[in-house]
């Protein structure tokens, strides 16, 4: 009943007029609620209340009213609404130390045994909101009324040490506390002996509770993250990992062993609270199948050496998993998507432990890709990529091949702000892998596996339109273009130790996929990256060059490997079939980029783009015949270079010419000395270049310097 005229009371003060925020309108309302404070009279003690932490809402200081609130509500006899109240505003003020350390906690700590279990809950839900240096001293003093109050027939009791004891005991701080407590860490073991009995309990609140509190300490130990819960900055050290991690073998132990019952127990709990029970039942049941609840044990007590496989037969736990997953499997077409969202990325986690299947990643990935075009989950658009991206390489060959297409225009539909190059990274990635894949099988003499080349990625017409537009302004094509070629280099690089836990084993690369790394198979499909990407010289990015320097970087390693310059082997020389093939591949495509540099849009990228390609291209390779055709490849270089060293326009001063300039006449230099008929036609160019009004004085006596060079090579061809 005092709830209820308490409540009513609400409006009232809300239409109360405000008072003004000069000193004395407040100092008077300050002292009008110290009296009613002082009057021992319930209803105008908790209306006071209810002002004091309106102004506190408010943002108003009203920390002089903490002492009268302490001595006159909490320390004296009051109601159980006051008692509440009074606790929920000194949880929001600033409180001296005097006031905190003998007043207060004498308060709280005999208001835990006071007989309303309302009371006693309010009084044990203030304990995290204290300050660490007093938590030893009450928690110990208070053992014995703490293990009442997890064992109280009052729910509401029940439920306020479960859901206080879950905030306080993962915290940091406290886990410092009993690595070197003894006395404390005793304590706290067996109030999670007692959390994780509770998750059985017979009232659904507490019982989720229990599994929130399970899941918080799960999440604790797992990340090794520094907790938000208490906003402390603590740093592990081993003594508290030590101690995290018995509580967590401990509860692990507990669910795997009643497992069954812990599924019955979820199954009866109403939708809303269903969901935080899934996650301590994944997290267990995986800890136990991959073995890492042993390490968590070795941690915990590093030299005891009678740690062994408490559940013997593997059998025993893929029978256990199985039970969990299908348990979990109905969920997956729930109505309710954050839970679809949490059944599917839990299933996903069990897919990945030892005995996962195929079939449970794609069920769980098919059910978050539902949840696409659910409009009340829109916002979470990014977190569904994200979950499916990281999880592709759970999924058999064919399912990987048909994501693909779709995540890329799921990808293309995302803000530009979202991390839509990580997406992209890891789709790239196991797009290469699984080229590689399907090209090992294949000589293997297995049946090639439609669509899984690189260049089908682009097969859909509006990513090829992007591709191929020049001033498109989407950003999507360059972050495309970026990650591909950035994942070509990483398969480039030798493959990282294999590790054995969980996501770590992901080794990027093609033994992923259980390939024999060639020291040079990723050439093939970056082959096809370049070929597919080549219209990126074209574009006009508003001055990004992020993607085009990428293709660039990848084309000149490729020329490279493959020696270009000294153009396409021969079997006499002893090249292979598939080093010819990829020889003759990479020179189309250099005779192709020579032609795009007419319509190349922004002088940076023609000198850039003129210098990867002059480097390693075969001039001794051209038609002496064709020397006059101004479709010869050699005149479209000098000609274009000619256009560079002339460009004055804005624009090319402005994204500094200096630097393209510069470019250009390093590259006459190393043309002119590789090729006689290069030389003659640059020293041509240069001599203009010298004697005309674009030539600043640093750049005339670098090109008198470049065609000395060229002049002496001329003369001296052996001495080149």
């Amino acid at each position: 009943s005092q709830i209820c005229t308490t409540t009513a009371t609400l409006p009232q003060l809300r239409r109360s007029p405000e008072p003004k925020c000069g000193s004395g309108a407040m100092d008077l309302l300050i002292a009008q609620i110290t009296t009613d404070l002082r009057s021992s009279d319930a209803l105008r003690q908790s209306s006071a209340l209810l002002q004091a932490l309106q102004q506190c809402a408010a943002g108003r200081d009203v920390s002089a009213l903490a002492r009268t609130t302490a001595t006159e509500i909490l320390a004296a006899p009051s109601s159980a609404v006051c008692k509440r109240l009074a606790l929920d505003l000194l949880r929001a003020l600033p409180l001296p130390p005097d006031l905190l350390d003998p007043l207060l906690l004498s308060s709280l700590r005999s208001d835990l045994s006071f007989p309303d279990p309302d009371v006693a809950a309010s009084s044990i839900a203030s304990f995290p909101s204290l300050p660490s240096h007093l938590l030893p001293t009450l928690l110990s003093s208070a053992h014995a009324d703490i293990a009442a109050a997890l064992s109280s027939p009052a729910e509401s009791l029940r439920l306020a040490a479960v859901t206080s004891l879950s905030s306080l005991l993962p915290r940091d701080d406290l886990a410092l506390m009993c690595s070197t407590n003894p006395s404390l860490m005793g304590h706290a073991t067996t109030w999670w002996g007692r959390l994780t009995e509770l998750a059985l309990d017979s009232a659904d609140a507490v019982a989720a509770a229990a599994f929130e509190a399970l899941a918080r300490l799960f999440q604790e130990l797992d990340a090794r993250r520094m907790s938000r819960l208490a906003g402390d900055k603590l740093v592990d050290g081993e003594g508290a990992l030590a101690v995290r991690a018995q509580w967590a073998a401990d509860a692990i132990d507990f669910i795997w062993s009643r497992r069954n019952m812990l599924i019955a127990r979820s199954m009866v709990m109403p939708v809303e609270s269903f969901r935080v029970t899934v996650y301590p039942l994944v997290h267990a049941a995986k800890m136990v199948a991959s073995g890492a609840v042993n390490t968590l044990r070795q941690i915990a007590k590093p030299g005891d050496t009678t740690i062994a496989d408490t559940v013997e037969a593997s059998a025993e736990k893929l029978v256990g998993v199985s039970d969990i997953v299908s348990h979990l499997l109905p969920f997956l077409s729930s109505l309710e998507p954050p839970l679809v969202f949490e059944v599917g990325i839990n299933m996903l986690s069990l897919a990945d432990a030892p005995g996962g299947k195929p079939e449970w990643a794609s069920a769980a990935i098919i059910a978050i890709l539902t949840l696409w075009d659910r409009q009340e989950f829109s916002s979470m658009r990014e977190t569904i990529v994200r979950a499916v991206v990281a999880n592709l390489h759970l999924l058999d060959l064919g399912m990987q091949v048909s994501l693909f297409k779709r995540l890329l225009q799921m990808l293309k539909n995302l803000r530009a702000e979202s991390d839509r190059m990580h997406a992209l990274a890891c789709i790239c990635r196991t797009a290469l892998c699984v080229d590689l894949f399907a090209k090992e099988s294949v000589r293997r003499g297995q049946k090639p596996v439609p669509g899984t080349d690189v260049i089908s990625l682009f097969e859909d017409a509006r990513v090829k339109d992007d591709l191929n537009s020049i001033t498109s302004k989407s950003l999507f094509r360059e972050e495309l273009v970026a990650s591909l070629v950035e994942s070509c280099f990483q398969l480039s690089l030798p493959l990282p130790e294999q590790k054995n836990s969980g996501t770590e084993s992901r080794v990027i690369g093609a033994l992923a996929y259980g390939t024999g790394y060639g020291a040079l198979n990723w050439t093939e499909p970056a082959l096809d990256v370049v070929e597919v990407c080549r219209p990126c010289v074209l574009w006009d990015c508003d001055g990004r060059t992020y993607a085009i320097d990428c293709y660039l970087k990848l084309l000149v390693r490729l020329c490279h490997i493959y020696d270009t310059r000294g153009g396409v082997k021969t079997i006499k020389t002893g090249a292979s079939q598939d080093q010819i093939l990829n020889e003759t591949r990479l020179r189309n495509l250099q005779l192709q980029l020579i032609r795009d540099l007419r319509e190349v849009h922004t002088s940076r990228i023609s000198s850039r783009l003129i210098w990867a390609i002059s480097e390693h291209f075969d001039l001794e390779g051209l038609d002496p015949l064709l020397a006059d055709d101004p479709e010869d490849p050699l005149n479209i270089i000098i000609s274009n270079m000619h256009k560079t060293l002339f460009n004055t326009d804005s624009s090319a001063t402005t994204s500094n010419r200096i630097q393209d300039v510069q470019a250009v006449l390093i590259c006459a230099q190393r043309l002119g000395t590789r090729n006689a008929r290069a030389g003659q036609l640059l020293s041509k160019e240069l001599e203009e270049f010298r004697s005309s009004t674009s030539a600043d004085s640093v750049t005339k006596h670098q090109s008198r310097y470049v065609l000395q060079i060229i002049k002496y090579v001329t003369n001296h061809p052996d001495n080149r």
